[in-house]
């Protein structure tokens, strides 16, 4: 009885990932817009979605991070009216993942200086893309970003690193410019 020990439990411990101070650069891209993106976005491809109409594909690439945000870029016609359909297809491809998503919380973005208006939706949980955003300013331009990572999505594994491209997102939403 004497020689017995007393077991103190070990004490729980969490993933420590530190990241770079974010440094932004503008963007030099032959697009209708401009933003800022984050120096650790070493690759940044620009891609011609469709030749009929004015539509681009760019996708910020963070091997750092093992993500990539995926931004798409549609011009509003005027004759057709499809800002509403742009909106309802961006609105949709967030409330697609509410199946896996413990939350989905929404912010409404505004700047009537710059005209951008839209919003940007985190979704919580074991989900394909944690962050979700779209941008226009209601008359020629419409921007929509999805986050994605090279994971198996696991909320918790994946967060810190959601967290600092969340930023990112906010920042290409704070700097759009339209040409």
């Amino acid at each position: 009885m004497s020689c017995r020990e007393d077991y103190v439990p070990k004490p729980k411990a969490f993933l420590r990932l530190e990241y770079p101070s974010a440094k932004y650069i503008d963007t030099d891209l032959d697009l209708p817009f401009s933003f800022e993106t984050n120096i650790l976005a070493t690759e940044v491809e620009l891609k011609k979605v469709n030749a009929s109409t004015e539509s681009y594909g760019v996708n910020l690439e963070y091997p750092s991070l093992k993500g990539t945000i995926f931004l798409t870029y549609k011009a509003i016609e005027k004759d057709e009216k499809n800002l509403i359909a742009f909106l309802r297809d961006a609105q949709n491809l967030t409330q697609k993942h509410t199946i896996k998503a413990d939350e989905i919380p929404v912010t409404p973005y505004e700047n009537k200086e710059r005209k951008v208006y839209g919003a940007f939706a985190e979704v919580k949980g074991n989900v394909a893309s944690p962050a979700q955003f779209y941008v226009t300013d209601s008359v020629n331009h419409f921007l929509t970003g999805s986050l994605y990572f090279y994971a198996k999505p696991n909320y918790d594994s994946i967060f810190p690193a959601a967290n600092y491209l969340q930023k990112d997102i906010k920042r290409i939403m704070e700097t759009v410019t339209w040409k």
